[in-house]
């Protein structure tokens, strides 16, 4: 009776958000939505009332921003690097709805970070890694310097700083995905460079949320 109160719900979110989900996607997005309530319960994982039947504004926030957003990674994006990854969201629905994807989830955490490893193995996700680290602290690995596609960011708070040392993972022409809420406030012009703002994209309206796209440009 939950799976169906829960993919039920889901779908509804999923059209109110103009979007449809394959029943595949629905199945990986149930799994992982389930196992996050279920550790929830144990370590605090998301300040979100999460229940197996789900509810609204938890589903909105953690599964279909992420499937939306993914509707704006590059055809040609193949790595992405996601910091202050927490519970996994936007990262892991990002790559169910992105399975071309490369994701490096960085979590300073270690007891969150256990729980990401788990959901990898728990969805089988390939070419998905969990880094126990300050995103700042993988600057000296030199595989990872200027060699990405994408970067995002939803739990980690915004400044000039946190912009230049997160562009240093980029490639030139790679992107930063701010996922902003209607209390968040961004960089929408002048960033610092070499990041240029490229796009602001709305994606759920209950939220009032929206995907900020920065541009690294190709100096």
């Amino acid at each position: 009776m939950t799976t169906r109160e829960f993919r039920e719900r889901l779908n509804r979110r999923a059209k109110a958000a103009n979007i449809s989900l394959e029943a595949p996607l629905v199945d990986s997005l149930e799994t992982y939505y389930q196992l996050l309530t279920k550790w929830n319960a144990k370590i605090n994982l998301t300040a979100f009332r999460l229940t197996p039947a789900g509810e609204d504004e938890a589903i909105d926030r953690l599964l279909i921003e992420p499937v939306v957003a993914a509707r704006y990674v590059p055809d040609n994006a193949r790595t992405l690097l996601d910091a202050g990854s927490g519970g996994g969201s936007p990262a892991i629905p990002l790559k169910l709805a992105s399975p071309n994807l490369h994701v490096r989830m960085v979590e300073v955490k270690t007891r969150k970070a256990v729980f990401l490893r788990e959901a990898v193995r728990t969805l089988g996700l390939r070419d998905a890694e969990v880094e126990t680290a300050r995103f700042e602290e993988l600057l000296p690995r030199a595989e990872l310097h200027e060699a990405l596609d994408l970067v995002s960011v939803r739990a980690v708070r915004i400044e000039t700083r946190t912009l230049l040392t997160l562009q240093a993972f980029l490639r030139p022409g790679g992107k930063i995905f701010l996922f902003r809420g209607s209390g968040t406030s961004t960089v929408e012009t002048e960033p610092p460079p070499p990041l240029a703002w490229m796009a602001s994209y709305p994606l759920v309206d209950a939220l009032h949320s929206k995907l900020v796209v920065l541009n690294k440009t190709r100096v």
